[in-house]
């Protein structure tokens, strides 16, 4: 598993790669956190679940990350780590992090929300899958 961002005039591209859809899932919430600081600087003391619901996986995709970018907003939180399992209704997934701490964190950006801008999730190659999206910050 795997993520990057990729440049998109003002607004910022997160890509992630897994080995399922689930796994790209969660690296692409990853690349959002890695917007705003360095993933593994983000302790786990806050798990927060939720679910989306849908059949497809690029709309699928959009509600997650902006569940992602929602909760972060909201509690003034910051995650690191992301459990994401497809289910008939959808997703059901959870993301663990901590309170955001401007000196430790150093917030590069602030998310503001997934676009449906080159919104894709496709497999690659048998058992490599890519989820991608623009995210405006």
């Amino acid at each position: 598993m795997r993520w990057e961002h990729f440049d998109h005039a003002a607004d910022l591209g997160v890509r992630g790669h897994g080995a399922s859809v689930a796994e790209a899932f969660e690296a692409a919430a990853l690349a959002v956190t890695a917007a705003v600081t360095d993933p593994r600087r983000v302790a786990a003391h806050e798990t927060i679940e939720v679910e989306c619901q849908g059949q497809d996986l690029a709309l699928l995709l959009y509600d997650w990350l902006n569940r992602v970018i929602y909760e972060m907003a909201s509690r003034g939180l910051v995650f690191g780590r992301f459990h994401v399992e497809l289910t008939p209704a959808g997703l059901r997934g959870s993301m663990a992090g901590e309170r955001i701490a401007p000196a430790r964190h150093a917030p590069a950006v602030e998310p503001k929300g997934a676009t449906l801008t080159a919104l894709e999730v496709r497999e690659e190659a048998p058992g490599s899958w890519l989820a991608q999206c623009v995210v405006d910050v």
